[in-house]
């Protein structure tokens, strides 16, 4: 078993901190992958401290893989070795399912096969480990070509960030005269003002942050309502075709369902702490719908790549050193960061 450098928390009170571990041999199918960024999502801290319950130790973080393809199995046709690619939350399921069948894998029947965390499908009994290192070897039908080749570091957030945010926008049909808001402007909310933008639809932003004006004009937005309490929403009553709710704070539904006018529909893609309040009322009128999206499938996936190359779209980010995921994780936290951390793996 090949032996690369990674860091990884020993617990859930821990320090992200240096640890070896062994990758899998390079299988028929496999592409083995050499980590150049990786982006840090706020799922990693959750993952890390086990906020979310259900983590092993020691686990490996890291879903928003960008790297060049170092070696590959015997019966793979789709990657070269010197190829960018990239690797996202998943790296396999179950593969029969209808969901699996239909281009749905992040909604496997059987659950998807998470980039760190989860359980191998190879009967190894071993879990994944994560970015947060120096390889990784996925199968190749796991593995997303990357056409871009100047902003690598900045293409590595949308692994994550960008088809958390793409996939809902599209299944709305979210186009040109769509009246959209985005509540809550950070790593999710900013992709989410992109895409929006460059499907021309008429974009509104909905921030508690008087700073956050003149980041939503730079982003592309049409327009800005601060949102300082409840009543300030109100007179935006039924404005909406669609709101897109990145808010991972504890919140209430209803004040975004409120906004949405005939058939609208509020995106959920935030994750708050603690389930959210709907009132029945507020979803019953103009037959609003609240949608939940996990990620996309590989091949919307791939799509949302090609549109961001062929537009020019990049994740926001501050590039930093593997020795400082521990301050990172800690200013991510207290919202300290426009919009999203990458890691140049070259400082492992």
């Amino acid at each position: 078993m090949p032996i690369v450098k990674a860091y990884a928390a020993a617990d859930s009170k821990s320090n992200i901190a240096p640890l070896s571990i062994e990758r899998r041999e390079l299988g028929s199918h496999d592409v083995q992958v050499e980590i150049m960024y990786c982006g840090v999502c706020h799922s990693d801290i959750h993952t890390a401290r086990n906020e979310w319950g259900g983590t092993v130790y020691p686990v490996v973080p890291g879903h928003e893989i960008v790297g060049k393809v170092k070696g590959v199995g015997s019966a793979v046709t789709k990657f070269k070795v010197g190829q960018t690619v990239g690797v996202g939350v998943m790296v396999d399921s179950c593969r029969v399912c209808p969901n699996c069948k239909n281009n749905y894998e992040q909604y496997c029947k059987e659950g998807m096969t998470g980039t760190y965390n989860a359980l191998e499908r190879n009967g190894s009994g071993k879990r994944t480990m994560g970015g947060y290192s120096a390889e990784i070897v996925t199968d190749e039908n796991y593995v997303l070509n990357i056409k871009e080749q100047e902003n690598l570091a900045g293409v590595a957030p949308l692994l994550c960030a960008g088809i958390t945010t793409y996939s809902p926008l599209k299944f709305a049909d979210v186009k040109k005269g769509t009246r959209v808001a985005v509540v809550g402007l950070g790593g999710l909310g900013h992709m989410a003002v992109k895409f929006a933008v460059a499907f021309g639809a008429e974009v509104t932003v909905i921030s508690t942050s008087p700073s956050k004006v003149a980041e939503a004009n730079k982003l592309g937005a049409h327009h800005f309502i601060l949102a300082k309490d409840a009543d300030s929403l109100k007179p935006y009553d039924s404005s909406f075709d669609v709101v897109l709710d990145a808010i991972s704070a504890d919140h209430d539904y209803t004040q975004y369902l409120n906004l949405l006018g005939l058939e609208g529909k509020l995106l959920v893609v935030g994750l708050p702490e603690h389930n959210p309040k709907v009132l029945p009322f507020a979803l019953i009128k103009n037959r609003r719908s609240i949608i939940g999206s996990m990620i996309g499938s590989i091949k919307e996936t791939q799509e949302m790549l090609d549109f961001c190359h062929e537009h020019k779209i990049y994740a926001e980010i501050e590039k930093i050193p593997m020795g400082s995921i521990n301050e990172a994780y800690e200013r991510m936290i207290k919202g300290d960061i426009k919009y999203r951390f990458v890691i140049d793996m070259s400082t492992l």
